[in-house]
């Protein structure tokens, strides 16, 4: 005789591992944009959860006794799912930090668009820098890391387990003081033009003061800003995609 038994416990692991991978799916870099409609997104995360549940599903206790149980369970869920979608989307936000940086150096910060990743207004090249490095990730193959990621937080944050503040907390410190870094690094080169760059116009000024420098500078700036930034782009990628890489590293196994 057929038996319906174990319908609950799947329905229950079913809306378990729905939870995290959707919260994960909201924030991801390129999957989790604002420029993606919310419809395509929970499709998406549906997608994933009937791939995935079959999976994890082992991992997952009995359904809990009391209401109180099940709403702690959910909720540790969509935090873990929250933890590594926002940390994979605070590495993104170096492109933010090197693209200001650079817009700053090259005389460009007044240049600003709609950012359609964030939905904010951004310098122009940090909305380049943003789109160029979502595209290369879909490229490389980047995306399966994502996912692999997906799989894998089950591996570092099994379910049922202690929610532990204080490692989540320092690793959010390590992942936002990281993106810094690597934003400062990519645009490294633009502070060192800009530093060369402004300190020989102020050479220029006090040779030949009779010469209207600010006419000269400016375009001059945005001439050579631009042609230093079309040399190097693909090196501040390829930087990039490595430090994104080992961020995401952190949850692969």
């Amino acid at each position: 005789m057929f038996s319906i038994e174990f319908l609950p416990q799947t329905a229950f692991v079913f809306m378990l591992v729905f939870a995290r991978l959707a919260s994960m799916v909201m924030l991801l870099p390129a999957i989790g944009e604002n420029a993606v409609p919310a419809q395509v997104r929970i499709i998406l995360a549906m997608l994933l959860t009937v791939i995935m549940t079959p999976l994890v599903s082992d991992s997952y206790s009995a359904i809990p006794v009391s209401v109180t149980g099940l709403a702690m369970t959910v909720i540790y869920e969509v935090l873990i799912g929250i933890f590594v979608g926002m940390s994979a989307r605070l590495v993104m936000s170096a492109l933010h930090v090197a693209g200001n940086i650079i817009a700053m150096q090259t005389g460009l910060a007044f240049a600003q668009n709609i950012d359609p990743m964030q939905g904010t207004q951004s310098a122009l090249i940090a909305n380049f820098l943003s789109m160029t490095a979502v595209t290369l990730m879909f490229v490389t193959g980047m995306h399966h890391l994502l996912i692999a990621a997906m799989r894998d937080s089950y591996v570092l944050f099994p379910p049922g387990e202690g929610f532990l503040v204080g490692d989540f907390l320092q690793l959010a410190v390590q992942t936002i003081s990281g993106a810094f870094v690597l934003g400062v690094q990519l645009a490294s080169p633009f502070i060192v033009f800009g530093l060369v760059f402004y300190i020989g116009i102020g050479l220029l000024s006090k040779l030949m003061p009779q010469i209207q420098i600010f006419f000269i500078a400016m375009p001059a700036n945005i001439f050579f800003g631009l042609s230093l930034f079309l040399l190097i782009l693909g090196a501040m990628m390829t930087w990039f995609l490595q430090g994104f890489e080992q961020a995401l590293h952190m949850f692969v196994r």
